[in-house]
């Protein structure tokens, strides 16, 4: 029993090790927030099948050195998607990086873009990171998001944090939606 809970502890102590994006807490509501993010800059590709077309990998060779500098850039957290089975798959460049410039990648498929900052709901889920989980999340964070009057701008952002062998109830995801800052 108790290597079964190391293991299922140790997925998080590594999570740890990664660099995540700085946000502000705007306000919370039970398991709502809303945050302001600083401009990221995320390398992205397009996901037509998820987890099944190579879209994470095609980010993790950019970060592995299959970019213009052959630079290594460590893994950050979250891995972003719009779409829970098709649109794109980001990871966050790491700050330093994006402040020195991020390398232009080499495939093609992979390109380099900065979102200005931006005010976020956000929503934090556990379990399983399949789509329906995905979409039920984001169900309930438009329906908070309507309820209190925000006005939403553009779909759903989902944020995982954990590798794949973590198990479903340690997960921590999250499903981001930008809204319009109050005036």
């Amino acid at each position: 029993m108790r290597a079964l809970i190391l293991a299922a502890l140790l997925p998080s102590s590594l999570m740890a090790s990664y660099e995540s994006p700085d946000f502000t807490v705007v306000s919370s509501d039970g398991a709502f927030e809303i945050r302001d993010y600083p401009a990221l800059t995320l390398v992205s590709t397009s996901m037509q099948k998820r987890g099944e077309d190579g879209s994470f990998m095609k980010l993790f060779r950019f970060i592995q050195g299959r970019n213009d500098r052959s630079e290594k850039i460590a893994m950050t957290t979250p891995v972003l998607m719009t779409g829970t089975e098709s649109g794109t798959m980001s990871f966050i460049v790491p700050k330093a990086v994006a402040e020195k410039g991020a390398p232009s990648p080499s495939n093609p498929e992979v390109t380099i873009q900065t979102v200005p900052p931006s005010r976020y709901a956000a929503y934090r889920f556990s379990g399983s990171s399949k789509p329906a989980a995905g979409e039920a999340a984001a169900r309930k964070l438009l329906a908070w998001t309507e309820r209190k009057h925000f006005q939403t701008e553009g779909g759903a952002v989902f944020a995982y944090y954990n590798p794949p062998w973590t198990p479903w109830f340690l997960r921590r995801n999250e499903v981001l939606i930008r809204i319009s800052p109050e005036p």
